[in-house]
Parts: structure tokens; C-alpha cells; sequence
């Protein structure tokens, strides 16, 4: 053959061929991302709000509005420019799948870019200048740098310092403020409009402690909306700044007269708990209550990866000394999460003879224990000097997480001990607590949620709370061992955070915190049956028919 002709035909071919493989690579790159789009089946969020009036109908729009400002301060603190990168996406599945994560990170696989030429995420997202050190913060003189409510940032002579997120996201906070006062003009339940009005003036200062108090004491109201910076998750250097997030809620009066009977335990719940006195000391407030709701709208870091389906707040130690606090369970959520994924992962791991345990009420009571847990144990480190969250900095949320969970199950037994739930029998809540782990251990080692349930796991395995049947792969939880190492684990938990021992929590996390081999393999096939890994919602005021 013509040497010539060879010299010019085969770069040619070896381009064709580099171009189909560059094709298929994109290809499956399409693929991949519309898979894990998938893996979050979405929900409608809706409930009857015929029973509201005109003008609460009316006030709706303007929560609707800001909790969208929620939304977009949110994306400025784990991003930045929203619109430049969802612009700069052209394929329709990494577009929503940004929109899930909030970024070009994927929350539920620790954090990984799934954008070509994405760097890693910074511990400290935008809460902290990127380049900063630790060494560097501990030097900046400011009283105010691990408030909650503040952004560090460099000056033009590379100094540090800080700005109130007020100032910081000015144009957004102003704008949200104007639309809680013209919500708290429409309000009739007088509760609701005094936390309208001081939640306006807090998102203006950053002073929130009043309208805290202000939720607390609201009794009546049909409508609520949980709104501003609150939680401190995604603060992965410190733990010590929060996120931007809204959720407007309806309430179900029926189900949450109910749960009123169990809100005024919690103080006998402290003096119960199995630990030494010393890590028991602090009496929560007994204003505290319990109610059911809908969600129908979702803003911010609550929208962001895994879906919150119970809150437990106010956040604030000195509020749950004064006040208490409130446990607000996600009833529409809740049952999207149980039915769509609860239920088909117990039926590949969770031992055949054990299924008919697996119900919605034992979900529903753990769910709503675990937030009454949270304000259980510790604020402040038993020799009072910080509070356990500064103690613990940022394996704090981890530890919690945990103590929440162990000890909401724990609450579950002694009140099916002394008569006060019977909605079924304790095994149900065992093993729909077993089957919960494998759950929120699919949240990844990135999330608070998912390495506390790890750590639970490889603790239970160690007990023998649970069996494993090496031909089935499924699991079999033991009644006596669970209800041991359960309370072995909530005195381990307490007294760490009790001493505020940091290196403890460091040297559990970094040993536990993490998915192992067989635990990997099991949670492969709940991914492999195409069991969606968490749900996203179709949400907004079409979908209650409001204009």
C-alpha cells in the first residue's frame, strides 16, 4: 500500500476513533449523573389548606418569597454564583443534579465533584477565606469569630476579620425582613405574628435569642416557618457557622394533640438517662412541646442532599435551659422516606422473619424521640466552662447526631416499659431502627447522620445486638443485646460530650465513622435494586393551588 496514502489515512482514523471514544466516555458520563439524579425519587408536597383563611392563604406568598431569599444566601455560602454554574451546564441531569447538592459537590459521596475540572470543597466553604489557616484564626483578635452568625474574611492588606451575616448578605436580608412584616400584618394567631415581627428584627441583627423564645411560646398556630441561619453542619473546619434555610409548615392539630402528653416528660427523661449524675445535671426547660406537621416547602440547607424529616430547635443552649424546645415531625416526608425506602431496604437486608417489625408508627415514634433527644444530656461540658459544641468543634455534630439517635430509642423503651406508647411492641422499633441504620448510612461519611449511624452499626455489631446470616446476607436483630448496647452506647456518648473529651470524639470518628467491606457490600445492593437513596420534591404554590 502507498506510504503516502498510510501517512495521511491512519491520523485520520486514530482521530475517529479517539472522537467515538470521547462520545461513548460522554456518553456514560450522561448516564451516570441522570442515575444519581434518579436516586432521589420526587415528592409532591401538598396538604388540605382549605381550612385556612384568606388572609393566611394571602401571608403564604410572602413565606413563599422569603424563603426563596433563604435559598439564594445559602447558595452563596456553599458556592457562590448560582446562576454562572447551573448556565454553564448543558447536560439536563448534572443541572438538577447541582441543584440537589447546591453545588458541584455530591453531599451523599463525601463531598466528591461531579463536575469535570471542580476542585475539592473547602472544610470551611465560603464561611472563611480559603488560604486561612487554623493557626491564622486562632491569632485573629475578634470576640465574635465563632458566632454562629458571622463570615471571616480577608482585608486588602490580608488581614482577617469579621462581618455579620446581616451585612454580609445585606441586599437578600433586607428584602426577607419587608416580607416578614408584611406577613405578620396578615397573621390572626397572636403567637405567630409576635415571631413573625422578632424574627424580622433578628435576620436585621443577628440578636435571635428573643424570637426563639417568641417560637417557643407559640401554641395555636395553624402555620409556621422555621427561617434564618440555624444549622452548622456544612461548617466541616469548625462546626461553628451556620446555614441559611427556611421551612413553612402546616400543622396537624389532631395528630399533634396526641404527642402534648410526652413534651412534658423530658425533665423525668434527663433524670433517667444511664449515667453517672454528673452528665445529667442541667435540667432542660419543660415549656417544651411536640407537634405534626406538612411540610410544603423545603429552602436552603434543609433542601440540600438528605431531606430533614424532624426538626428539633431552637439551637441555642440558653433557649433549651430557659424555654425548652420544640420537636416538629415532618409527617408527609416522613411517610414519602418510609414507604419509598425504608420498607424496600428491609426487604433485601432485614431477616425475612423480622419484617412484619417494620412499621410507619415505630418510624414515626423513633423519628420524633430522636428530636426529643436532642435536647437531652449536656449543653455546657460538665466542669461549665464551654459548651459542648465548642468543645467539640466539628466532630460535635457527628456525636450528636448519634446521642440523638441511641437515645431517642431508649426513650422509646421506657415508655413501652411503663404503659405510655402501645401503638405496637417494642421489636418494632428495634428492628425499624436496625433497618433505619442502613438508611442514613447511605448518606456517606461526609454527613453527620450517616457517620453516626456507622458508628452505631460497627458498635451493635461489636455487642451482638444484631446477627448476620452469611448465605442471606440479612440481618437479625437480638432483643436482650440490642437493649444492652444501647444503654452501654448512650453513656459512652454522654460522658464524652460531658468531658467535651474532643480527642475521644476525634479518635471514634476517625476509627468508626466510616463505611468497612461488609457493610459496603450490603449497602451496594440496596443501591444495585435501585432503592432511591433519599427523595426531592416538586414544591411551590402550584402545588396547593395558590396563585
Amino acid at each position: 500500500m502507498n506510504k503516502r496514502f498510510l501517512s495521511v489515512i491512519v491520523p485520520i482514523l486514530v482521530l475517529i476513533i479517539a472522537s467515538c471514544g470521547n462520545q461513548t466516555t460522554k456518553m456514560e458520563t450522561k448516564k451516570k449523573k441522570k442515575k444519581k439524579v434518579d436516586e432521589f425519587v420526587e415528592v409532591e408536597l401538598k396538604t388540605d389548606i382549605s381550612n385556612l383563611s384568606a388572609n393566611q392563604k394571602e401571608m403564604l406568598t410572602y413565606l413563599f418569597e422569603a424563603a426563596q431569599l433563604m435559598d439564594d444566601i445559602f447558595w452563596k455560602q456553599v458556592y457562590g454564583d448560582k446562576n454562572a454554574l447551573l448556565n454553564s451546564l448543558t447536560d439536563p441531569a448534572a443541572k438538577e443534579f447541582a441543584k440537589i447538592n447546591y453545588g458541584p459537590w455530591e453531599i451523599l459521596n463525601n463531598f466528591e465533584p461531579f463536575i469535570e475540572g471542580v476542585g475539592k470543597i473547602a472544610p470551611g466553604i465560603n464561611y472563611y477565606p480559603k488560604d486561612m489557616t487554623k493557626e491564622e484564626f486562632d491569632a485573629l483578635k475578634a470576640e465574635d469569630k465563632t458566632s454562629l452568625y458571622t463570615v471571616i474574611e480577608r482585608n486588602e492588606k490580608g488581614q482577617l476579620y469579621t462581618i455579620p451575616f446581616h451585612q454580609k448578605y445585606k441586599a437578600e436580608t433586607e428584602k426577607a425582613v419587608d416580607l416578614l412584616k408584611k406577613a405578620a400584618n396578615l397573621a390572626e394567631d397572636a403567637g405567630f405574628k409576635k415571631y413573625l415581627e422578632l424574627r424580622a428584627e433578628a435576620l436585621a441583627t443577628d440578636e435571635y435569642y428573643n424570637s426563639d423564645v417568641a417560637w417557643m411560646e407559640m401554641k395555636t398556630n395553624k402555620i409556621d416557618f422555621v427561617v434564618g441561619p440555624i444549622e452548622n453542619y456544612r461548617d466541616a473546619l469548625f462546626g461553628y457557622k451556620a446555614a441559611h434555610e427556611a421551612f413553612i409548615l402546616i400543622k396537624d392539630m389532631d395528630w399533634s394533640k396526641k404527642l402534648d402528653k410526652f413534651a412534658a416528660m423530658l425533665p423525668q427523661f434527663q433524670k433517667d438517662l444511664p449515667v453517672d449524675k454528673k452528665y445529667k445535671s442541667e435540667t432542660p426547660g419543660s415549656d417544651s412541646d411536640l407537634g405534626a406537621y406538612d411540610v410544603i416547602y423545603y429552602a436552603g440547607d434543609c433542601n440540600s442532599g438528605s431531606k430533614t424529616i424532624a426538626i428539633n430547635l431552637p439551637n441555642d443552649e440558653q433557649v433549651r435551659l430557659d424555654k425548652g424546645s420544640r420537636k416538629l415531625q415532618l409527617k408527609n416526608s416522613m411517610r414519602a422516606k418510609f414507604d419509598k425506602i425504608v420498607v424496600p431496604i428491609a426487604n433485601i437486608l432485614i431477616d425475612e422473619t423480622q419484617r412484619k417489625h417494620i412499621k410507619f408508627d415505630a418510624f414515626f415514634e423513633n423519628t420524633m424521640f430522636h428530636e426529643v433527644a436532642h435536647g437531652l444530656g449536656m449543653g455546657k461540658t460538665i466542669d461549665g466552662k464551654q459548651t459542648v459544641r465548642e468543645a467539640l468543634q466539628n466532630y460535635y455534630t457527628s456525636l450528636e447526631e448519634g446521642k440523638a439517635d441511641i437515645l431517642g430509642l431508649y426513650i422509646v423503651t421506657k415508655l413501652y416499659e411503663n404503659g405510655e406508647l402501645n401503638s405496637g411492641e417494642l421489636m418494632d422499633n428495634f428492628v425499624t431502627f436496625m433497618a433505619g441504620i442502613f438508611r442514613s448510612s447511605r448518606f456517606g461519611a461526609a454527613s453527620a447522620h450517616g457517620k453516626a449511624n456507622m458508628m452505631r452499626f460497627y458498635f451493635f455489631e461489636e455487642k451482638g445486638a444484631f446477627a448476620r446470616d452469611p448465605k442471606t446476607g440479612t440481618y437479625k436483630v437480638d432483643f436482650d443485646k440490642m437493649k444492652a448496647a444501647m444503654d452501654e452506647l448512650t453513656e459512652k456518648i454522654l460522658v464524652i460530650q460531658g468531658d467535651g473529651d474532643i480527642e475521644a470524639a476525634k479518635a471514634w470518628i476517625e476509627k468508626d465513622g466510616k463505611i468497612k467491606e461488609i457493610l459496603q457490600k450490603d449497602l451496594d445492593r440496596i443501591n444495585n435494586a435501585g432503592i432511591p437513596r433519599d427523595i426531592r420534591f416538586k414544591q411551590g404554590k402550584k402545588y396547593l393551588n395558590l396563585n
